[in-house]
């Protein structure tokens, strides 16, 4: 199994490969440190099967990276070491996709036992995490996200971020008249109609600290 461990702080990373090592004693681990970081070890063959996941990476503190992680490697489990214990941050977080979370306060032993349950194709959450009110709407924001193709998403990330049409065409090196069919599309599923409304559901992802 490759792992991909991916905190901004080395002696975190440590303790995670740690705890990775007696979970999964065979594993191998490769280390992401901020988003950028992130996306190139996700670009290496073959990609991870598990990344173990801190939210507030530098590059985004937000369910950006999470989002971006279950829409184009659906095949890799995502699970969450976070410092924040915020239940509706964890709940958001199982809604965007994260088979699991474990808070860094957490024993190692409730970490290896997390690492473990979401290797072997489960699930781990601290008890009493269940729907609250309001988790439809980012159930369906989810459900949306996860309908765009890689690309589309790739192109809606871009255009969230101000970019142009033009801009993004020559950042993916597409033309710009399948950017704008990309958009069109992308807009559709999201069931949003311009730009400004697809950027507003983008900000959903955000948490706030």
């Amino acid at each position: 199994m490759r792992v991909l461990v991916a905190d901004d702080h080395p002696l975190f990373r440590a303790a995670l490969r740690q705890a990775l090592a007696q979970a999964i004693p065979d594993a191998e681990a490769v280390e992401a440190y901020d988003v950028d970081s992130l996306r190139a070890a996700m670009a290496v063959r073959p990609e991870p099967d598990l990344v173990l996941l801190d939210l507030l990476m530098p590059g985004a503190h937000s369910f950006a990276p999470l989002a971006w992680l279950r829409n184009q490697y659906p095949g890799t489990a995502v699970m969450i070491v976070s410092a924040n214990e915020d239940p509706d941050v964890i709940r958001r977080a199982q809604v965007f996709g994260a088979a699991g979370y474990v808070v860094k306060s957490a024993a190692q032993a409730e970490l290896i036992s997390g690492i473990r349950a979401v290797a072997d194709c489960g699930q781990w959450f601290p008890p009493g995490i269940a729907a609250v009110p309001g988790d439809e709407t980012r159930e369906t924001l989810a459900a949306r996200l996860n309908s765009l193709t890689p690309q589309q998403y790739r192109v809606l990330e871009l255009l969230a971020r101000g970019r142009l049409n033009k801009q993004i065409a020559a950042e993916l090196s597409i033309e710009e008249t399948t950017v704008k069919a990309h958009v069109s599309a992308a807009l559709a599923k999201l069931g949003v109609r311009n730009r400004t409304q697809a950027s507003f559901l983008f900000r959903e992802l955000e948490i706030a600290c």
